[in-house]
């Protein structure tokens, strides 16, 4: 199976420094991170691991419950699946990543809400990412249309 990478530099102190996250394997993008701007409402024009992270779950998600739709006997039209993660305080000190919310609507052929929400449910537990992220409390707002 496939390794793949990426690379950050950063230069300076936590609140006064900033990096570069570049994606090696694919070599399509390089982007700006900052703590200051990690920990702000607004992002402008860097990103987080959790913003990372987020779009990770995102992609896989949406190939699990493809997956999971034609194995419950439905033909997937289109998926639109947007995953929000917080970044909050650990009790014990620091940060954490204490939710990750997963919301999905689909166009689906051959099940009905039920079943889709069951192939949702499923895709889940059954998404690489998030076992990944086994630990981290994950929710799902499944729905067709």
């Amino acid at each position: 199976m496939p390794t793949r990478k990426a690379r950050t530099t950063w230069t300076g102190g936590l609140q006064d420094g900033s990096g570069k996250v570049e994606l090696l394997s694919s070599g399509l993008a390089t982007f700006d991170v900052s703590f200051p701007k990690r920990s702000a409402d607004d992002a402008d024009g860097t990103t987080s691991p959790e913003e990372l992270i987020a779009a990770a779950h995102a992609a896989c998600y949406s190939m699990a419950l493809s997956a999971g739709i034609a194995a419950a006997g439905g033909t997937p039209k289109s998926l639109v699946v947007n995953v929000e993660v917080r970044l909050g305080p650990d009790p014990a000190g620091g940060f954490r990543i204490p939710d990750i919310a997963i919301h999905v609507r689909g166009e689906v052929e051959g099940l009905d809400e039920a079943g889709f929400v069951a192939a949702a449910e499923g895709a889940k537990a059954g998404c690489p990412v998030s076992k990944a992220l086994t630990g981290t409390t994950i929710t799902l707002d499944a729905a067709l249309g």
